[in-house]
């Protein structure tokens, strides 16, 4: 009998409603193959929900999304938005829904693929068998912490204020799965942080030493968050897993994305306790070449790759998928992002059909 499984979609915003579809139909593919049953249902966020009910995160999408087994997102925002108060953009959906699923932890892998290897700014050498996981705390930190604002002074100056804070309980959840990804990998856990100046951060740094007791098979490491940045530029190979907190994990992440030459490549999953995951890939909406069949959907199909994965239990499916991927790439398929001379152009639309060929195929 098929595992049926509740997929709630969240196509957003430029580029995300074509990627979104092509995956949809990767995942009916491999559905077949596997005998699962998926039951999608789309519901709007970002700035679709905006122009929809004027709101970034309407109710009846975050409880769609907490009655399913996973989420799949595509993309948020745009230069429409922009210029709307904060409480009302796309970004601020975004947040409200990681802390309305109490998504906690934040996977973002950077994993250099051999095919693609010359798209990397930095030095082949430099890059070959990089192989990083990045664990973001997600809803803490600076993010979220209480006071912020704009506030006027006493003496009519305007001051902005932000809150970095962290209690022990926070931070040992991410910590936990800091240790336990790392485990997975290659038994290497650096700990991100900024522990000579924030006190936050010594705390931080005093809970994930004191947990280390518990995982004598992962070896333990912290770096403050400068030198860290600077470390994955130099000798990006030394890291296997990073856990850190929100804003250091929000700038180290990205920065670890660029090595492999294109953001369009990299999934990313956000996972909690009790509730239903969201997997994402970590680029933007792209709205300067949103429905011109250009977008890259494979981050979106490997976001759906870590949904069979982390969210379902369906390690064998997503394995196939990520397979499929490196086949179509080896064959020489690429979106313009992604492009070199020598390969084939194809859009959208077009890596998806060849995706599917090569997962149908006997040898796929």
């Amino acid at each position: 009998m098929a595992q049926n499984y509740r997929i709630t979609l969240l196509p957003g915003d430029g580029i995300g409603p074509e990627i979104m579809t092509v995956t949809v139909d990767v995942l009916k593919t491999i559905a077949k193959q596997y005998d699962l049953q998926f039951d999608f249902t789309s519901v709007p966020i970002g700035g679709a929900a905006i122009d929809e009910t004027g709101e970034p995160l309407p109710a009846k999408t975050l409880e769609t999304c907490r009655n399913s087994d996973a989420v799949l997102l595509a993309a948020i925002g745009g230069y429409k938005w922009d210029n709307l108060p904060r409480h009302q953009r796309p970004e601020t959906g975004l947040l409200g829904l990681r802390a309305g699923l109490s998504l906690f932890a934040n996977l973002r892998p950077a994993t250099i693929l051999p095919q693609l290897i010359d798209a990397s700014t930095l030095k082949p050498e430099v890059v070959k068998g990089v192989d990083i996981m990045v664990v973001r705390e997600l809803t803490g930190g600076i993010y979220f912490g209480q006071p912020k604002g704009v506030f006027a002074t006493e003496t009519g100056e305007q001051r902005g204020v932000n809150t970095m804070a962290y209690t022990d309980g926070e931070i040992d959840r991410i910590a936990k799965i800091g240790f336990e990804t790392a485990q997975k990998r290659g038994g290497k856990l650096c700990s991100v942080d900024k522990a000579n100046v924030l006190d936050v951060s010594q705390l931080w740094r005093d809970r994930v030493t004191q947990m280390s007791e518990q995982y004598s098979d992962v070896e333990l490491s912290h770096l403050y968050v400068d030198n860290a940045a600077m470390q994955l530029v130099r000798d990006p190979k030394q890291f296997d897993t990073i856990v850190t907190g929100n804003m250091f994990g929000d700038i180290l992440s990205d920065a670890a994305a660029m090595l492999t030459g294109s953001i369009g490549m990299l999934p990313s999953a956000s996972l909690g306790e009790n509730n239903p995951g969201v997997f994402e890939p970590v680029h933007g909406s792209a709205p300067d070449i949103a429905g011109q069949d250009k977008a890259n959907p494979l981050a979106q199909i490997l976001s759906a790759a870590m949904m069979l994965r982390y969210g379902l239990n369906q390690p064998q499916a997503a394995k196939r998928i990520e397979q499929a991927v490196l086949q179509v790439l080896d064959l020489g398929y690429r979106t313009g992002d992604i492009m070199s001379p020598g390969m084939k152009p194809v859009g959208c639309r077009g890596m998806g059909e060849i995706l599917i060929q090569v997962l149908e195929s006997p040898m796929g």
